[in-house]
């Protein structure tokens, strides 16, 4: 499900016990919440990165790479200023090219046009380049305590579930949704009386903490399949309890691929050909790849490696050829010469690889893990 944010509000109050909602799942969360590394961060450049990093992408799988990437932008002034061929290079194996480029794109956007100064609420948020309803509800909700509702398919699937409805997906479905998440939100702590010492209710985020409670329960307990009901701290309120009715998921395309792995020795190094897909491309621009071969180019050939690779809705067998004895593949490579580059394996960190290149070179131990 699509991810959104909402600031909408509705006039009639939801019939549900809503203060003992947030009490259950608000203590649950406090116990049991996952540390994560950017869980308790106050950064909103910080919480914009795992955010983004994080939609269609594995948490195990960010975590690494979230380090990585604020390790070489540590700052929104540092991700502008980059090249975009670096920040493409750190994203390598998260997939979904055109939100690295996004998010570069607005991050150069609020140091030309905002003096460097991010935003602080959902409305202003969505001004920015590629930044969507629910990447705006978490910066603002998550960094700034703005009490707004972060939609996103975990929370959709508590919310329907706790209610007792049925998915709908029509526009006036999801309005209906968004506003009685907005319901669930508390309001920001109250800050402490002038001349008291800080209370820990100064430190609390409370829309935040809400925010994150949602969807740490739909990602961990509330899950697709079998959600874990037992485990459940809101079990009691809940209408469902158990799996709801949803919209029959469009199956999944199987595919075929084969690629070149084409090794050359420079000294003591190793080169590899890789090859650039074209900037106007609708998927990947621009990163690049090993060499794709023509079927009749492998005809009667064994590859060096099977593996499966999943890129969006298409599910890819691929296979992986190497130089065959007393038949050269690099001729058979239908790709325009200038888009044909040898690179040092040493370098190919640096380099904007597609997910499928990054994990056959790491594979075949020809890039190191880390680079």
């Amino acid at each position: 499900m699509a991810r959104r944010g909402t600031t909408e509000t509705t006039p009639a109050p939801l019939r549900f016990p809503v203060m003992a909602f947030r009490g259950r799942l608000g203590a649950w969360y406090r116990r049991h919440a996952r540390k994560l590394p950017w869980r308790g961060v106050q950064d909103g450049y910080a919480i914009w990165v795992s955010e983004v990093m994080l939609q269609q992408t594995r948490v195990a799988t960010v975590i690494e790479r979230y380090r990585e990437f604020l390790g070489r932008f540590p700052t929104l002034a540092a991700l502008a200023a980059a090249d975009v061929d670096q920040v493409l290079a750190l994203w390598s194996g998260l997939g979904y090219y055109r939100r690295a480029r996004m998010l570069h794109r607005a991050a150069q956007f609020v140091v030309r046009e905002l003096g460097g100064e991010l935003p602080r609420t959902a409305a202003q948020l969505r001004t920015l380049p590629g930044v969507g309803g629910y990447t705006a509800a978490a910066i603002a909700s998550l960094a700034f305590g703005e009490r707004v509702a972060v939609l996103d398919g975990n929370v959709e699937r508590v919310l329907l579930r706790v209610l007792g409805e049925a998915e709908d997906n029509s526009a006036a479905g999801q309005r209906r949704l968004a506003a009685l998440a907005q319901q669930l939100v508390p309001p920001p702590a109250k800050a402490p009386k002038p001349g008291r010492p800080d209370g820990a209710a100064a430190a609390v985020n409370r829309p935040g903490d809400h925010n994150q409670a949602m969807m740490e329960l739909g990602a961990t307990v509330c899950l697709p399949r079998a959600p874990l009901c037992l485990q459940c701290p809101v079990m009691a309120l809940c209408k469902t309890r158990g799996e709801h009715i949803t919209a029959p998921r469009a199956p999944m395309k199987s595919r075929y691929a084969a690629h070149l792995l084409a090794l050359r020795k420079r000294g003591v190094g190793t080169e590899v050909l890789l090859e650039q897909r074209p900037g106007e491309a609708s998927l990947m621009a621009g990163m690049v790849e090993l060499p794709p071969l023509p079927a009749d180019a492998i005809e009667g050939l064994e590859p060096a490696l099977r593996l499966r690779h999943a890129i969006t809705t298409t599910n890819y067998l691929v296979e992986i050829f190497t130089e065959a004895a007393g038949r050269s593949l690099q001729q058979h490579v239908p790709a325009e010469r200038r888009d044909l580059h040898w690179v040092a394996a040493e370098r190919l960190g640096q380099q904007p690889l597609t997910g499928l290149a990054r994990k056959v070179l790491l594979k075949l131990k020809i890039m190191e893990r880390g680079q």
